[in-house]
């Protein structure tokens, strides 16, 4: 699937070559579309400046269009070196229904794991590096403003933190549901209680980083986990920014923390987020499928929001011959 122009989907066939040395070739079962960054491509809002920095493993094309884009595939092993043929893997892949990538680029799923929920890997490892960044730490009064994938994600995360109290704010009440069973409390963004000492931002609106700033309490992080690609931002940072001697963090996944990147590899990040995918309870992020066939004219509406989707999956079991 290609982005070829802005809001325009495309399948296109390709030959695919045996795996070389090295390589093995999955013939994907499902993938899913990471609605913050997918929608900015899908837009074209990716600024030139980032163009390099913003492409993803296994790319094809550039920016801005026409470009293969996605991170997040589950899939079989069909033929290859390194891993067995009928291993389901985890590949930060395009959506696609068969491809060869370097064998070490396929993660195993853990037990317990199944092959939909695996699909949240990518925004796992996302909300798993913010909870580093913002240094969460027991008995932490922490709130989640936007509650997207990520920021779920990242609420789920800190609520297994001992003593902690966590909140969802959210403009969306449907979310007050969703954030019960991830062990948090929900709040809208006029009800949320302030003076909490750590406040991530996830929401992608630049209202909701106005929101992050006002509940955050004296001398405490708020923690800038959204990316607006080209639209400009503008931060109220008068009234008790600077009295209460706020922090304004940025996070970006691109990166492990300095505190770890000694020893943590991108690997070990990644398959540590995978094996937190365990629980049951992480299937409500998951929207119902789509077909990998019919996605190019579906997904038009879920990345406009006329069409409501947390981690919306694609489904490729029709796609092509199981064989």
């Amino acid at each position: 699937m290609w982005t070829e122009a802005p809001r325009k989907l495309a399948l296109r066939e390709a030959p695919l070559p045996p795996p070389r040395t090295g390589e093995v070739q999955v013939r994907a079962r499902f993938s899913a579309i990471s609605l913050g960054t997918e929608r900015l491509v899908f837009t074209g809002k990716v600024p030139e400046s980032e163009w390099q920095r913003m492409r993803a493993p296994f790319q094809e094309g550039e920016f801005p269009f026409p470009v293969k884009y996605g991170y997040a595939c589950v899939g079989d092993i069909v033929a290859g070196d390194g891993l067995p043929a009928g291993t389901l893997v985890f590949t930060l892949h395009p959506h696609q229904t068969r491809f060869n990538l370097p064998a070490e680029a396929a993660l195993p799923l853990p037990q317990g794991v199944s092959a939909e929920r695996a699909l949240l890997a990518a925004n796992m490892e996302t909300a798993l590096n913010g909870l580093w960044d913002g240094r969460a730490s027991p008995g932490d009064h922490i709130t989640v403003v936007g509650g997207g994938v990520v920021g779920l994600l990242a609420a789920w995360l800190a609520a297994r933190i001992p003593a902690t109290r966590v909140t969802i704010v959210d403009v969306n009440p449907a979310r007050a549901e969703i954030a019960r069973r991830l062990g948090a409390g929900f709040a809208a963004p006029d009800q949320a209680a302030g003076e909490q000492d750590l406040v991530l931002h996830t929401s992608g609106n630049p209202a909701g980083l106005d929101t992050a700033l006002a509940l955050a309490g004296q001398e405490a992080t708020v923690l800038e986990m959204s990316w607006y690609g080209t639209a400009p931002v503008t931060a109220h940072l008068g009234g008790g920014f600077h009295s209460r001697r706020l922090t304004l963090k940025s996070s970006q996944v691109g990166q492990v923390p300095p505190e770890r990147r000694a020893r943590w590899s991108y690997r070990r990040r990644l398959a540590t987020a995978l094996s937190l995918l365990r629980e049951p309870v992480l299937d409500a992020l998951l929207s119902p499928a789509i077909a990998f066939d019919d996605a190019p004219g579906l997904l038009p509406a879920i990345f406009s929001g006329e069409r409501e989707a947390l981690a919306q999956v694609i489904d490729y079991r029709d796609a092509e011959p199981q064989n």
